[in-house]
């Protein structure tokens, strides 16, 4: 399966397939309908949607990974 990614900036929202992803405000991030803060440089994987988020100042990569890297995670 190829990745799939999206790039996005605080306010704005997109999908990852039927995978909803947001970035509501500088530091807050949704990933189907769960919610976490995310610092500038921080990585956070979201198992349950096998979607990985990287932040690079007011870039927020979402990007899903296989299912086999999380469970090795």
């Amino acid at each position: 399966m190829p990745e799939e990614t999206i790039t996005l900036t605080p306010h704005n929202y997109g999908k990852l397939g039927l995978i909803h992803c947001g970035v509501t405000y500088d530091g807050f991030i949704a990933v189907a309908g769960d919610t976490r803060d995310i610092a500038d440089g921080q990585e956070i994987l979201f198992e349950r949607t096998a979607v990985n988020v990287k932040r690079t100042g007011n870039q927020y990569t979402f990007t899903r990974v296989a299912r086999a890297a999380v469970k090795a995670a």
